[in-house]
This record gives structure tokens, C-alpha cells and sequence, in this order.
């Protein structure tokens, strides 16, 4: 039950679009356990948007799957990812089936290509994507033709209080995000005085602590488990650098909001979303996804408050390039 990005930009749009002037609110899709996703379509598609209260709806906007599968004339999607076992995850995903699974799944993934191609080029009016790694996965479709818009960081009193001693990483904790990675760094010489702090919560938390504990280095990192809002902002403010090293990303409002912060992020080659934000040795570190690349980018960091502070003033201009004004007029317009 760990929420997921796509309800804080979901409820980020819809307190935008009510700033802009206009009457919104949230209708969540149903999310059918894996191997159901034929019903969670099917009751998307039948789900009536054409009024509310009696007053008609006079605009949807969809985020993922299966919300695009929702009928109305002006239907705007703003796609945060697909189904991605089906699609960039389908070799890791297909790879630990048997050969009957296998088989089923490449028609259940057939009929999802199917599903998705259709609705985005027909039941939908107008498509834009957050990322350009999204923008890349449904480059199999020519006929696709979507606008990359970034999300804004969620509306939050930002601030920068200092550059601390630590760095930080909030993810929720599965093995895509590769928090692993940051342990693994920390083990190397280049990062033996590095001190991080690890916030979420997720299936991979317990496997986390016991690497650190085996790396020697449990007393270097603090699993802080869920933060209140309040929380993240503190640790925000305090950090000296956000690692988020996570594997094709989709978007990640974590670099958003570390910019947002004043923050750098430390981002891999391979991170997608986040790899787009950052410009390298500007605004943050782009690092080869291994324990050695990652040590070394925080050797950088952790060892210069003037490097912290110069990269981190870069993020901030950053963030400014990206509003909510600008992506309410866009999905509006």
C-alpha cells in the first residue's frame, strides 16, 4: 500500500487546476491484481466521466494505465508510464517464467500492446508524456505522436537550511530503485566517510539493512522508514546531496524536488527520467550505475561544501524552468 508517484503529481494537477481557476478532482481507476489487468481495462472503459453532480465534465486527464482507457471527447492523457512488464521490463519479467508462463504472458502482452496502441492514438485527443524515456518506449508506434512536458515539483514550502554531512536517498525501496547501490558505494574507500540517510519503506527494506550491516557500515546509514511531508522537507533542507540512482526511471519527482530544494542529484547513466534533469558536473552527477561510479561521484560531492553549494544553486534555476501555471495551460489549452 505504498503510494505511488503517480497520485502526487494526480493530486499536485488537480490543486494546480483549482489555482487556475477551474473545478477538479481526483477518480481513481481500478488496479486489478497482476494477471487481471483484461478487467481493470474493461471497468476503466465502461466507467461514465460525462458528468458529475449533474454538471458535465468538460475535460479528462489521464496519467497511466489503465486510466487512459476512460471515454470522453476531450480526453487529454499526460502518461506517466504503461504497463512496464510488458513493455521495457520484458526481458527481466519474462526471464524468470517457465515456458508455459512464458508463452501466456506473450499473449497477455500482445493484447496490452493492442489495448495501448489503440487508445492512445484513438480514444485519446491529445498525449503528453513525462519524460522522453517514456516518449522512447512507444517509439514501436510512428503513429504516436506525443509532447514531452515535465512535472513541476509537488506544492511545497522548499527550502535550503544547509549542506550537511550526509546524503540522501527517498525512494520507496525496490530493487529498480537500486538503493543497493548506494550501500555497495559507501563500502569503497572513495566513499569510507560518507554518512546516508535512507527514507521509504518497501519489500526490499530488510534485505537493505542486512547488506549494510554485511558491508560494515551500519552505523553510516540510517533507515528512517516513511516520512511525513514535513520530514522529507527537513532532510531536504538539510542534506548535502540527493542520490537517486534508479533503473529507467519514468520520471522521479525526487530530482524534482531536491532542486527544488537547492539540492544536487547524483543520478546514473541508465536512470532515465532523472538522467534527463541532471546535467552533469551543472546541476548534479551522472555516474556509470556501479558501486565504484557512485563512490566516486560522492567522493566529489561529500568532500567540497563548495561543490555542493555551486551545483545546487544550479539546480534550483533548474527547477524554475518547470511550472504548474505551465502545465495547466498546456493540458488545458
Amino acid at each position: 500500500m505504498v503510494e505511488g508517484g503517480h497520485m502526487v503529481i494526480a493530486r499536485s494537477l488537480v490543486q494546480a487546476l483549482r489555482d487556475a481557476g477551474h473545478t477538479a478532482d481526483i477518480i481513481v481507476t481500478p488496479q486489478n491484481p497482476f494477471g487481471r489487468q483484461a478487467s481493470a481495462y474493461l471497468a476503466t472503459w465502461l466507467t461514465d466521466v460525462s458528468s458529475a453532480d449533474g454538471q458535465p465534465i468538460d475535460r479528462v486527464i489521464s496519467l497511466r494505465y489503465p486510466s487512459y482507457a476512460v471515454r470522453h471527447p476531450k480526453h487529454v492523457c499526460w502518461l506517466n508510464h504503461t504497463m512496464r512488464e510488458y513493455y521495457d521490463l520484458w526481458d527481466r519479467f519474462s526471464g524468470t517464467l517457465s515456458t508455459p508462463g512464458r508463452i501466456k504472458e506473450n499473449a497477455r502482452r500482445a493484447a496490452i500492446h493492442a489495448a495501448d496502441r489503440y487508445l492512445l492514438t484513438r480514444n485519446v485527443s491529445k498525449l503528453f508524456v513525462q519524460s522522453r524515456t517514456i516518449q522512447r518506449r512507444l517509439a514501436m508506434w510512428p503513429e504516436l505522436q506525443s509532447t514531452v512536458l515535465y512535472p513541476p515539483a509537488p506544492q511545497r514550502p522548499y527550502r535550503c537550511d544547509e549542506y550537511g554531512d550526509f546524503v540522501l536517498l527517498v525512494s520507496r525501496l525496490t530493487r529498480l530503485k537500486r538503493a543497493d547501490l548506494l550501500i555497495e558505494a559507501l563500502a569503497l574507500s572513495e566513499a569510507r566517510e560518507v554518512r546516508a540517510i535512507i527514507a521509504g519503506e518497501g519489500e526490499e527494506r530488510a534485505a537493505l539493512e542486512q547488506l549494510a550491516s554485511a558491508r560494515g557500515i551500519g552505523g553510516r546509514v540510517t533507515f528512517t522508514g516513511r516520512l511525513s511531508d514535513a520530514e522529507m522537507l527537513d532532510y531536504l533542507a538539510r542534506c548535502r546531496v540527493v542520490c537517486f540512482p534508479p533503473f529507467e526511471e519514468d520520471y522521479g519527482f525526487v530530482t524534482a524536488e531536491a532542486f527544488a530544494s537547492s539540492k544536487a542529484v547524483i543520478t546514473c547513466r541508465d536512470s532515465g527520467g532523472p538522467a534527463e534533469l541532471v546535467q552533469d558536473s551543472v546541476n548534479g552527477l551522472i555516474c556509470d550505475p556501479t558501486p565504484q561510479g557512485l563512490a566516486s561521484a560522492l567522493g566529489c560531492v561529500m568532500t567540497s561544501t563548495n561543490v555542493a553549494e555551486r551545483m545546487g544553486a544550479a539546480a534550483f534555476t533548474s527547477s524554475a524552468r518547470f511550472s504548474w501555471g505551465d502545465a495547466v495551460s498546456q493540458l488545458t489549452g
